[in-house]
């Protein structure tokens, strides 16, 4: 459905997209996600024309639209204001697409009327923008784009003005009506949780470039860098040192506990940095206070099961979770329980926090992964 070859854009001496390439395919929700300023709006800026690209190309179901405005490159877009006319009434908005196109008035008001019931908004149709809820407002927006029937629908962080709880609500119903209408859908977001929510396949963007593109499970288990790793979720980011190097090389910890390291053909020395990461519903609690480290095989990998005794810090309360905090030897850490586990801790306990070597990940200083 769209294909961006190796697209650069710029204003001025700024690069804001530099050398991007991905695919759409019919019918996928793909979600671009990164940091503010990473160049994601600008790439979904640069498909739907508004912005002209330094080098590469655009193309569409096999066109090249990359010269072409946007009104013709069958393409839609929700912006994250909604941009909807504070003059006309929902039912007017919905249909102007549709009267730009030239369709009749009876075709685009009935046209207009299916897609506000689409989205359940349709007893607002003669109400006014200034009338509506935010939530609303985002309904009416979503249903302008998606009444001219368009290839590609493009969707710039709409949910971003919304509460947590209606945006939350939101992404579910967005995520069904795209998969009734089968729509192509190219979402940008700041969000990690809505593009988990949402997405067939996501892209993460850094500093204007696409750094990793996958579906959102494995982009999130099997990270291609510390970056990819720290955006997408809390973690455990701990620096240990190469103590052996031969095979499976051997780290040590900050908190005195030693383990091997599940990587190998990497060019490591004794005294080199390994930075691990610990995501925290990879670690378990337990009672012991000694550091222990016991080997175990994984699949006919040698690795090890470590075990240190930490510190509760603090216990905090989120929701449905109680995030713990410890610490190891002036190391801070931190792991995630479900409350309804029962856990009970206050602050000076000693509790043994487990893991296994297998299940951390591991990267170079300069943040590349190690495999």
């Amino acid at each position: 459905m769209l294909e961006v070859d190796e697209v650069t854009a710029r204003y001025g001496e700024l690069t804001a997209v530099d050398d991007v390439s991905l695919t759409v395919e019919d019918g996928e929700l793909f979600c671009l996600l990164g940091p503010s300023g990473c160049g994601k709006s600008t790439v979904l800026r640069t498909i739907a024309g508004f912005e002209q690209p330094a080098s590469g190309r655009v193309s569409i179901r096999g066109t090249d639209v990359t010269d072409r405005p946007p009104h013709r490159r069958d393409c839609s877009i929700v912006f994250q204001d909604w941009a909807l006319f504070p003059h006309k009434s929902v039912l007017e908005n919905v249909a102007f697409g549709l009267k730009m196109q030239g369709v009749s008035t009876a075709e685009r008001q009935e046209r207009a009327r299916e897609a506000l019931d689409l989205v359940e908004i349709g007893s607002q149709a003669e109400a006014a923008p200034a009338e509506l809820s935010g939530g609303q407002k985002q309904r009416v927006a979503l249903a302008r784009s998606l009444t001219v029937d368009p290839d590609l629908l493009l969707l710039d962080e709409p949910l971003s003005n919304l509460d947590r709880r209606l945006r939350e609500s939101m992404q579910i119903e967005l995520k069904d009506i795209q998969r009734r209408l089968e729509t192509t859908m190219v979402y940008v977001t700041h969000d990690q949780n809505e593009a988990f929510t949402l997405a067939d396949r996501l892209g993460v963007m850094n500093d204007g470039e696409l750094v990793q593109v996958g579906d959102p499970a494995t982009v999130y288990d099997d990270p291609g860098s510390r970056f990819i790793e720290s955006f997408l979720g809390s973690t455990n980011f701990i620096s240990c040192r190469v103590v052996a190097a031969e095979g499976q090389p051997i780290l040590a910890a900050p908190f005195g506990v030693q383990f091997r390291a599940p990587i190998g053909g990497e060019p490591l020395a004794q005294g080199d940095t390994v930075v691990v990461s610990l995501r925290p519903e990879r670690l378990r609690l337990g009672p012991g206070a000694e550091v222990a480290t016991t080997a175990v095989e994984d699949g006919g990998v040698a690795t090890d099961e470590v075990s240190v005794p930490c510190s509760v810090v603090e216990t905090i309360r989120r929701g449905s979770s109680v995030r713990v905090r410890l610490s190891a030897e002036e190391t801070n850490l931190f792991i995630e329980v479900p409350v309804g586990d029962g856990v009970d801790m206050t602050a000076g306990d000693t509790v043994a926090l487990r893991w296994t070597a297998e299940d951390a990940v591991y990267f170079a200083e300069t943040g590349e992964r190690y495999r």
